[in-house]
């Protein structure tokens, strides 16, 4: 499974719970769009996510953890993760950013440019899935700080046709389903 998170907004920890902090312990791939705000939940969120590879409650981490800088994110933050990540699992590919710096228009651009077939933002805390044609949208939401929204993040995982994809709350509810279906890039 993949995990897509955004928007922790800490000062020292995870802020993760729940279903939020299972799925990310369990996942194959945690995907975090941006604004952890300080190197300390950085940390922390790597540690849950990726650990030693010993530990964690049912002794399980992610194989991987990809993170992209947002703009809350401190100097320290920010010299340790790339503005943009690009990377490709179960026939889709995703480029990722926080957000703030992209129009809609933009982030079709961004896409187009990266060869992708998903756009993965955070920034607004709005959970949604947009299958907008060249402009596929994903944002999780922010699981710790929801703002007007619900918290949420993104569960993905692999089918024939490409991922299938739900909105989840930290308390484990389904708030929507969606896929991925692969249609072949430019």
């Amino acid at each position: 499974m993949i995990v897509v998170v955004s928007d922790t907004h800490g000062t020292d920890g995870h802020r993760l719970e729940g279903r939020t902090l299972r799925a990310v312990r369990t996942a194959e791939l945690v995907v975090h769009a941006g604004d952890f705000t300080t190197d300390a939940v950085l940390d922390a969120f790597r540690a849950e996510a990726v650990g030693d590879r010993d530990g964690g409650e049912d002794g399980s981490r992610a194989d991987e953890f990809v993170a992209v800088a947002g703009n809350n994110d401190d100097a320290a933050v920010r010299r340790r993760l790339a503005a943009t990540e690009v990377i490709e699992r179960a026939g889709v590919r995703f480029v990722v950013v926080h957000g703030h710096d992209h129009s809609r228009t933009g982030l079709g651009y961004l896409r187009r440019e990266a060869d992708a077939d998903v756009v993965v933002v955070g920034h607004s805390h709005r959970p949604g899935w947009e299958p907008a044609g060249e402009r596929a949208v994903l944002n999780p939401g922010s699981h710790a700080d929801p703002r007007r929204y619900r918290p949420a993040h993104a569960e993905l995982e692999p089918t024939a046709e490409g991922l299938n994809g739900r909105l989840v709350t930290p308390g484990g509810e389904v708030i929507s389903e969606f896929d991925l279906a692969v249609t072949g890039r430019e």
